[in-house]
C-alpha cells in the first residue's frame, strides 16, 4: 500500500499537510518546521519511506516511519501543538507526524484538532498493514 504526505505550507508553528487513508478520508498532518533535520527540533526529510505498526512503550501500538537518515523512533501520534521551541511556540512534537481531522488556533497557536480520533480513524483504515509512505512539498 502507498499513501502520499503533502506538505502544503510550513512556518514557525509547525510544517502543515494533508494525508490521504486508503478508506478516503483524508486528515491534516503537522510536523515540526523544517530544521536541517535536526533531532527533536525539525521534521524529517521529504523522500520515501516505509511504515510499519510497532508498539511504542510512550504511545503503544502506534505507526513508526523506518530508516529515515540520522533519525528514530518517527512515529504517527496524536498531537496538537508542533511549533519551534526556539521561537517560544508550543510544541506536542519531537520530530514525529501528527494527525488530525482540522487545522485551526489553540491557545494562539495553529494546530491540528481532534487528533486522537484522526489516528484512531486512520489506524482503522489501515488496519495496521505496513505502507509505503511518499513525503513530498508543495510549498516549494
Amino acid at each position: 500500500m502507498r499513501l502520499s504526505l503533502l506538505r502544503t505550507e510550513t512556518c514557525d508553528q509547525g510544517t502543515f499537510g494533508v494525508i490521504m487513508a486508503p478508506d478516503g478520508n483524508v486528515y491534516r498532518s503537522l510536523e515540526l518546521p523544517w530544521r536541517d533535520n535536526t533531532p527533536n527540533l525539525s521534521c524529517i526529510p521529504a523522500g520515501i519511506y516505509e511504515v510499519r505498526w510497532v508498539y511504542s512503550p510512550k504511545f503503544g501500538w502506534c505507526y513508526q516511519v523506518m530508516d529515515v537518515p540520522g533519525r528514530t523512533h518517527i512515529k504517527m501520534h496524536s498531537a496538537n501543538y508542533g511549533g519551534d521551541v526556539t521561537k517560544g511556540f508550543r510544541t506536542h512534537l519531537l520530530g514525529c507526524v501528527a494527525l488530525g481531522m482540522y487545522t485551526g488556533i489553540l491557545g494562539n497557536q495553529r494546530a491540528v484538532l481532534c487528533s486522537r480520533m484522526a489516528v484512531s480513524a486512520f489506524n482503522r483504515a489501515l488496519k495496521r498493514e505496513p505502507f509505503t509512505l511518499t513525503i513530498k512539498e508543495l510549498y516549494r
